[in-house]
């Protein structure tokens, strides 16, 4: 009954069996084995384009070396507030851009606005005394477990390329987007503007496996570097490509984050009805951020429901997060018991 996150699970039984079928056979290192060649196909596959593939085993490795490769140390990089490179990944993008500046802008929902990208992608006045704006960064879906529209992510961009930045995309969750749209993943990546993908797994199922996708080769042309002098070129590269292998196989990946939107979506519309409950921002995938009273929550956490409090110590907004294997009869649980705490 833990709703903390879509980390707290172990990894999926179909990526350990994948990794124990494919641990005693001998194959070279760092990549050079067929697993990893047949990723990157796959990734090609289903982004319908050729694409440069890199695993690395953590989203913070992900996020701060593909946004490295397109950030020069005076350069800056915008994003939002909440966003994970800015507030939770303890100065990863700036210290391996060689000190970048993020520049984070505000905005409802977690989500940027084009006309706030488009201002705060002006060139410093002061020339080489100050940092020159390089890279626009977004996530999908959003901290606040909101989602870009293609619509959305075009203007976004629009307004990146105006001014001269490259786009990365955090994709921890870049899953679960995809399948509360229904569409094509090159609608929410390349088609919609974005050069780089942060390609996330390990919450929605994997052991410890994020795929860095460039869009442009040209803009990968030191990542390889990069990712070596970070520690993640691993020597038993098999092991990542496997578990990577099995999460795009047969669509898993997208079955897995149907599974936890829906179950974010059950969990939303059956506590959002009660006494002094109310939805902070729109559920669009499998987070819920819901205000409830004092004395709901209190009972909850007593009760052995775990999740966070959202924002301040004393706040009445919790996040509820969904996974790859929330059981039905957990959520109806926590619904019934909120509802039962609600009516004392």
């Amino acid at each position: 009954m833990n709703f903390c996150s879509d980390n707290i699970t172990g990894a999926a039984t179909e990526i350990l069996d994948a990794i124990i079928g494919n641990n005693a056979r001998p194959l070279m290192p760092y990549g050079a084995d067929d697993i990893t060649t047949r990723v990157e196909a796959h990734f090609t596959e289903i982004f319908e384009r050729d694409c440069t593939v890199f695993l690395v085993a953590t989203g913070t490795a992900a996020n701060a070396l593909a946004l490295a490769a397109i950030t020069p140390p005076w350069g800056s990089i915008v994003c939002h507030h909440k966003s994970h490179i800015n507030v939770s990944e303890c100065g990863a993008p700036e210290f391996f851009t060689g000190g970048a500046k993020l520049i984070a802008l505000r905005g409802a929902d977690a989500r940027l606005a084009p006309q706030d990208v488009f201002a705060a992608g002006v060139p410093a006045p002061h020339g080489v005394h100050g940092v020159q704006p390089a890279a626009l960064s977004l996530t999908q879906a959003t901290e606040a477990g909101t989602i870009y529209t293609p619509a959305d992510l075009a203007a976004l961009t629009g307004a990146a390329r105006k001014r001269g930045l490259k786009v990365h995309m955090d994709g921890a969750r870049f899953a679960n987007a995809v399948a509360a749209l229904g569409i094509p993943p090159a609608d929410l990546s390349w088609r919609a503007g974005v050069d780089v993908l942060s390609f996330g797994a390990s919450k929605n199922g994997a052991l410890a496996a994020e795929a860095v996708i460039f869009f442009d080769p040209e803009l990968a042309e030191t990542f390889a570097y990069r990712r070596k002098r970070a520690g993640h070129l691993f020597a038993k590269m098999r092991l990542l490509a496997v578990q990577m292998e099995a999460y795009l196989t047969n669509d898993l990946w997208l079955r897995f984050a149907r599974h936890a939107n829906i179950m974010a979506e059950r969990l939303a519309a059956g506590l959002a009805g009660l006494p002094g409950a109310a939805l902070v921002h729109p559920r669009e995938s499998n987070q819920v951020f819901i205000d409830l009273p004092e004395a709901v929550i209190v009972g909850l956490e007593a009760a052995g429901f775990a999740f966070y409090r959202w924002g301040a110590a004393d706040t009445t907004c919790i996040r509820l997060v969904c996974a790859f294997d929330t059981r039905p009869e957990d959520v109806d649980a926590l619904i019934a018991r909120a509802a039962r705490l609600s009516a004392t």
